[in-house]
């Protein structure tokens, strides 16, 4: 069994707090990391159907011989499938890729909110849930006027908003927002694409403290508020590192000193202005 704490989504079902991220994982790349982090005590997959290696990790998944109960897989619907129809043909295709008949979580990539589909995107996953083939539906880099639509137009509150998040771009409103909604917040790119926060001196003074790498500091920052955190890694070495974060926590100054990096600083696309829509 994994040692990965799990949380409860607001559907009743639970997810793992720490997986591994997938997001420029080549398919030749995909089998040695999938291999280094089950061995360590992952149990999370996160992919997507722009990521070009569904079909690459579902093999993974199936040479490792653990039981597929016991991992949970997340996929999310790309931008060109936006729309009701288009969206099952695209849920369907990513089902056949990774080799098994459900998803545990499944997501709206990007809200793309100027094409005026994610609503029906959004009703599509509606009925996989009640499918039982996503287990759990969410999004994926929605702001707030986005939920607020999902949710008014269809009841459904989505169980996961995935965003960019690191304690350079705390994303706080969202967060909160989250918070009174029961939308568990999840964390891509969590330690900011390694930019400026790993050699952060309030980072690495906080790591000499607790002895642990600015990387290990920052994913238990995640950890410790109560977010899920992906973070990404094809490097065996780099992967065993991530997931050794269980053996120490942070305190409410070391929380108090990272909270001190906030500076708003996205380095991924906005949701507002992304538009893009093709595989490209």
């Amino acid at each position: 069994m994994s040692i990965v704490p799990t949380l409860q989504l607001n559907d009743g079902h639970h997810i793992p707090q720490f997986g591994l991220g997938t997001w420029l994982t080549p398919p030749d790349a995909v089998l040695p990391a999938i291999n280094a982090a089950l061995a360590c005590g992952y149990r999370a997959i996160d992919t997507a159907s722009i990521y070009n290696n569904e079909a690459a990790i579902g093999e993974a998944l199936r040479d490792s011989g653990i039981p597929r109960s016991q991992i949970y897989l997340t996929t999310k619907v790309w931008n060109t499938d936006q729309g009701f129809d288009s969206t099952l043909r695209a849920f369907d295709e990513s089902l056949a890729k990774l080799g098994t008949d459900h998803a545990d979580l499944y997501l709206v990539h990007w809200p793309i909110a100027m094409h005026g589909k994610y609503l029906d995107t959004w009703k599509a996953l509606v009925r996989l849930r009640a499918e039982g083939r996503a287990r759990s539906i969410g999004v994926s880099n929605f702001q707030i006027e986005h939920l607020k639509r999902v949710i008014g137009e269809t009841g459904v509150v989505p169980a996961v908003n995935q965003i960019e998040l690191h304690p350079d771009f705390t994303q706080d409103a969202l967060r909160a927002f989250h918070a009174r909604h029961g939308i568990l917040t999840e964390s891509w790119s969590p330690l900011a694409q390694g930019k400026v926060l790993l050699t952060s001196p309030v980072v690495q003074k906080v790591a000499a403290k607790h002895q642990r790498t600015p990387a290990q500091v920052i994913l238990r920052w995640h950890i410790d508020l109560g977010l899920v955190v992906i973070p990404k890694s094809i490097t065996p070495a780099r992967i065993r590192e991530n997931f050794d974060i269980w053996g120490f926590k942070l305190d409410s100054n070391d929380l108090a000193e990272l909270a001190t990096l906030d500076a708003d600083n996205r380095i991924g696309p906005d949701p507002d202005k992304f538009d893009m829509i093709t595989r490209g």
